[in-house]
């Protein structure tokens, strides 16, 4: 295959895996999907943010399991199997009826959870396949259309929550229909660059901050027996379990300083814009930047986050939560990035996959940190004691960061 033609591929490549994410991010809308089973249903809040728990569970673990199936059976099969069970979990989340909530753990969670976490780690990794050049850069545009998703998607949703002809369960099933079909449009269209594409070298750039070192391929067994690999990961988990958490109750966040529902639905869209910003913003400080400096300034940008937003729940500020979340939204979007990008840049190439399903391990034990902050929500009856738990964790997270090192 020539250089141009795997250069002209691969642009085509990016824009379907853009397309794809963008559908595929309406899982992390649940602030806003889980509205019916909250006010017709009447499930407690500690039912739903379990929901929430479960589904980052079996969405890393979809992750994981993709990156093994991919490796086997290539990117076309792998996807379509994805969409079919997005397609599934969605519909059949829409047949639910107000018995019981433990139906929306397997509809919603375990299908719906999982086909997007085997969809996400196939395309970021086949897309990334394609762009050794700007690891950065592709990532994070990926990531951030995976993070803007819920603005448009959550929008349209709600909407249809509220028209009568459609209504809550109908929305399910057409949202179910939509993402499945796109995703299983996406297998067919992209494929892994063959052994003899040629591709622009990196640009060689100097050492920033003083790291620089020849990057090998570690295997997933080698990957996990280094202590870098540790302390990253540790401090994933405490970055990410902030916008975690954040995501979890959005909308009831900004209810609580006497947002109209109406604003509170919007600025959760505003959420996840500022997360898609900081997705792409993040992908191109790492390429310009380095690893140091950009998981510095996510590390900074999230203790002002958390320091913010709490600050407005005990001035009980509307604008001040507004700032709040729109930095708890750059911080948040930072994280994926960072993850590809520094799961690429210390460990290779080779075994990208399965290595970046590893990494990816952070949001489950995030997630269940945001389910201990929906319980200290419920317990305290205030945002005050989740934030004041979040901003420490976040404060934790910058000495962890002094402290990673280049692999070894």
């Amino acid at each position: 295959m020539s250089k141009k033609t795997s250069l002209s591929k691969r642009w085509l490549f990016l824009g379907t895996g853009i397309f794809t994410m963008l559908f595929s991010g309406v899982l992390y809308a649940w602030s806003i999907l889980k509205i019916p089973f909250k006010e017709i249903f009447g499930w407690s809040d500690k039912s739903l943010a379990l929901n929430f728990t479960l589904t980052m569970c079996f969405f890393c673990l979809g992750a994981f399991f993709g990156s093994l199936i991919c490796k086997r059976i290539g990117p076309k099969i792998t996807l379509i199997i994805a969409g079919l069970l997005v397609g599934v979990g969605f519909v059949t989340t829409g047949l639910l009826n107000a018995d019981s909530p433990y139906l929306l753990y397997i509809t919603y969670a375990i299908l719906a959870g999982t086909g997007i976490g085997i969809s996400y780690n196939v395309v970021v990794s086949t897309v990334n396949s394609w762009f050794p050049d700007k690891k950065g850069f592709c990532s994070g545009c990926l990531m951030m259309s995976f993070g803007t998703s819920t603005l448009l998607l959550g929008k349209v949703v709600s909407a249809m929550f509220e028209r009568d002809n459609i209504g809550w369960s109908k929305a399910y099933m057409i949202l179910g229909a939509v993402v499945g079909v796109v995703i299983i449009i996406s297998g067919v269209v992209l494929q892994r660059p063959s052994a003899d594409t040629i591709f622009p070298a990196p640009k060689q750039k100097k050492a920033v901050n003083g790291e620089s070192f020849q990057v090998r391929d570690f295997t997933t067994k080698e990957m996990l027996k280094n202590f870098t690999f540790w302390r990253a990961f540790v401090f994933m988990i405490l970055i990410t379990a902030v916008g975690n958490s954040v995501i979890s109750f959005a909308r009831d966040l900004v209810i609580s300083v006497d947002a109209a529902p109406d604003l509170a639905t919007t600025l959760v869209g505003v959420l996840s814009i500022f997360n898609g910003i900081g997705r792409i913003l993040t992908g191109a400080l790492y390429d310009a930047q380095g690893r140091k400096r950009t998981m510095l300034a996510s590390n900074i940008l999230t203790i002002f986050a958390a320091g913010l937003t709490l600050l407005a729940v005990m001035k009980h500020s509307l604008p001040i939560c507004i700032v709040g979340l729109c930095l708890t939204g750059l911080s948040y979007g930072s994280c994926p990035t960072i993850t590809s990008a520094f799961t690429a840049s210390f460990y290779g190439t080779k075994y990208f996959p399965t290595n970046y399903s590893i990494t990816n391990f952070n949001l489950i034990i995030a997630s269940f940190i945001a389910t201990f902050s929906n319980s200290l929500l419920i317990s305290t009856g205030s945002y005050i004691a989740p934030f004041i738990m979040l901003l420490a964790l976040a404060v934790v997270a910058l000495g962890i960061n002094f402290t990673i090192r280049k692999p070894e």
